[in-house]
């Protein structure tokens, strides 16, 4: 049959499949994912490993009308990986000539110090800290050398990272290199956000959250969004959860503006109340049927707060994030053990790393037990429905996710 095979799921499920087939070497890693108009996600599979899949033991996992099958596809592009080296490439060749053009020599020194990797956000990339800061870059004039990097990465405007501000907001510092404005847009699952690219952060690695979020079934309930910034998770739960209201928490001015204009753009500003404002200062109690608590690298500083939210009649669901760390491995084994040692090592690394995440949650939810206590004068149980592993930083650094269940006795 012509094409790639692909396994199509739908977009709530796309990271539970996406680490199964990776883990098993099927997951085509020279493709990127393809998002179908209809709300599923197609995951190319090694054509090699697809007599190996066991269709009937992933369908177990899923409710009986989520989609996952096997289809064939031509319309799948290269990943992100192949094309950021096709990118850079373009980028290089470009540059090259520019310096030559003004008489200088392209030296290996000068290609290391070009973005390694870069945001984009429509027509606007977001370069990071480390590129082009060599001397001889400030020997060409400035809006030359920018008017070719922006050729040389498909953008019409170019902005640069140097770090995040100690501000409490966590806005980064951004500088406009290219361009007359920095509003943005970005689209994911459907959902538009509108930002300022020099106020408000914006992280592309938590599309995996956002699209579990968009496959709870919220209908008919209140959720309080402890961290709304600029509705990564407020959106979602209206657009596509079915959340009967949500209130969105917000202290940095700059969010508060992008939220409000994001609301209006998704058509959803009615069913949203935003508080901009310090949270543990928030009047509400005794509302919520969920509490989303989405700031890392603690949220522990809302866990007060979001025990006095929930209803004290019937309880609630937290979604508690948290970056926990894992310990160093032993450095000890020898470098020239076989592939197979190596994969037990990788296994036993994420075994150890589950092992942390549950001592983690299994501590947060006793330390919930006591504050809803505290809140509301009567005894709690908690019970750990998941833990959802979103991301990490680093090798021993991993952004979590704790979905707690908090009944009243």
């Amino acid at each position: 049959m012509d094409g790639v095979p692909c396994l199509r799921v739908s977009q709530c499920h796309t990271q539970q499949f996406r680490e199964c087939l990776q883990s098993r070497g099927a997951l085509d890693l020279s493709l990127r994912l393809l998002k179908d108009p209809d709300g599923t996600v197609l995951l190319p599979i090694q054509p090699s490993c697809l007599s190996q899949l066991d269709l009937h033991s992933f369908r177990d996992t899923l409710p009986s009308d989520s989609a996952c099958e096997i289809v064939w596809s031509q319309s799948l592009l290269q990943s992100k990986k192949e094309r950021g080296k096709t990118s850079g490439c373009k980028l290089e060749k470009v540059l090259q000539e520019l310096l030559e053009s003004c008489g200088e020599r392209w030296t290996e020194e000068l290609r290391r110090n070009l973005p390694r990797s870069f945001q984009k956000h429509g027509d606007l990339v977001l370069l990071g800290d480390g590129c082009f800061s060599l001397p001889l870059w400030k020997k060409i004039d400035v809006q030359q050398l920018w008017s070719a990097v922006a050729k040389g990465l498909g953008a019409k405007r170019l902005a640069k990272m140097s770090r995040i501000s100690r501000d409490g907001f966590r806005s980064p510092v951004v500088t406009m290199l290219l361009g007359e404005h920095s509003w943005v847009k970005h689209s994911d699952n459907g959902v538009t956000y509108e930002f300022d690219v020099t106020k408000c952060m914006f992280s592309a690695g938590n599309i995996t959250e956002k699209l579990r979020v968009a496959g709870f079934n919220c209908t008919g309930e209140t959720v309080v969004d402890l961290y709304a910034g600029i509705g990564y998770f407020t959106l979602p739960y209206l657009v596509h959860a079915g959340a009967n209201h949500v209130h969105a928490c917000e202290w940095n001015p700059a969010a508060v503006e992008a939220l409000q204009k994001n609301l209006q753009a998704n058509k959803v500003s009615d069913r949203c109340t935003v508080h901009q404002g310090d949270n543990r200062q928030l009047q509400l109690c005794d509302i919520a049927d969920r509490v989303n608590l989405g700031l890392i690298p603690s949220s522990e500083d809302g866990w007060p707060v979001a025990c006095r939210l929930l209803k004290k009649t019937t309880g609630g669901v937290l979604h508690i994030h948290q970056n926990v760390t894992s310990p160093l491995p032993n450095t000890a084994a020898i470098d020239d053990d076989d592939d197979d040692d190596a994969a037990t090592r990788r296994i036993s690394g994420k075994k150890a790393d589950r092992e942390v995440w549950q001592t983690w949650a299994d501590d947060t939810a006793k330390r919930i037990t006591s504050l809803l206590k505290d809140a509301s004068g009567a005894s709690w149980t908690t019970n750990i429905q998941h833990i959802e592993h979103v991301k990490s930083y680093a090798p021993h650094v991993h952004h979590v996710v704790l979905d707690l269940e908090c009944r009243p006795l």
